[in-house]
């Protein structure tokens, strides 16, 4: 808004956004509010806003009688190692493509690009076979190789910064006698850093709430992660008041993770030329 907007309209154009921000964030706050409830409480008519009593036991019940500890652990593990594959090696592969010149360098980028617009479903049988042809059904490769391997948004957008850094300093580096391996991790990566703290916040989100292949690959409850957790808990219905609490849990490292990272993750994104 410039200076000479009229000051009825910046009220009304200020009311309507934090109307706006109280229903998106409504929801989350009676998520928390319900996991505090007694049972009794949830039916209470009307609702209550604010628990009264408070109650605690319901997370205490479900991280250690539902077992939501170890499906908490377990998604952890898994989104450590997406993220260290991912950032690895999609800033590894988009590095050769921005800096070197081979044949074929073109169509290979087109081809890579061209695999975003394919959606997931159309691949997830031919990969659920592949990895049975390993024996590796019912374990945490099929969800974690993969991000070793280097996804295309992931190269697409390290290659987007990296490109936008001066050609000059990989030309200094080669006359002072630096090998590739050494420009790349010596240089280039610390360099990179808002857009793999970019990259790193939405391979988080992708393998924390990543709930359909958990669900395909994994039958041991051993292995559950958070969102199959929660899904676990629906058919057993569970009480409401317990759901919340495992909602709460599941959310609150994404909203975390955020929160620390957000300047980083705008830097990262506006540097590389992404729009949304």
């Amino acid at each position: 808004m410039t200076k000479t907007t009229p000051r009825p309209l910046k009220i009304a154009v200020y009311l309507l956004l934090i109307a706006g921000s109280v229903f998106m964030v409504f929801p989350f706050i009676w998520m928390i509010s319900t996991s505090l409830k007694t049972v009794g409480a949830i039916a209470q008519m009307p609702p209550q806003l604010i628990p009264n009593p408070i109650n605690f036991d319901n997370y205490v019940t479900i991280w250690n009688k539902v077992n939501f500890g170890r499906y908490t652990l377990n998604s952890f593990f898994i989104v450590v190692l997406d993220m260290i594959g991912s950032l690895l090696s999609c800033s590894l592969v988009a590095f050769g493509l921005a800096m070197y010149k081979f044949k074929l360098k073109g169509p290979i980028y087109i081809v890579m690009l061209a695999t975003l617009m394919v959606p997931g479903q159309v691949t997830m049988i031919p990969t659920y076979f592949i990895w049975k042809e390993f024996n590796a059904l019912n374990s945490y490769y099929p969800l974690i190789v993969p991000s070793f391997l280097a996804g295309a948004f992931g190269i697409f957008l390290m290659h987007q910064y990296i490109k936008s850094l001066p050609k000059e300093l990989y030309e200094s580096a080669v006359i002072d006698g630096c090998s590739p391996p050494g420009i790349f991790f010596k240089i280039y990566l610390p360099l990179c850093k808002p857009a793999l703290a970019a990259l790193g916040v939405f391979t988080f989100m992708g393998a924390w709430n990543n709930t359909l292949g958990p669900l395909i690959y994994l039958q041991d409850k051993s292995l559950y992660t958070l969102p199959l957790g929660l899904l676990y808990l629906k058919s057993e219905n569970v009480n409401q008041a317990l759901m919340m609490a495992g909602a709460v849990i599941t959310t609150l490292p994404v909203v975390l993770v955020y929160l620390f990272a957000q300047k980083q993750f705008v830097q990262g994104i506006a540097s590389s030329g992404l729009k949304g």
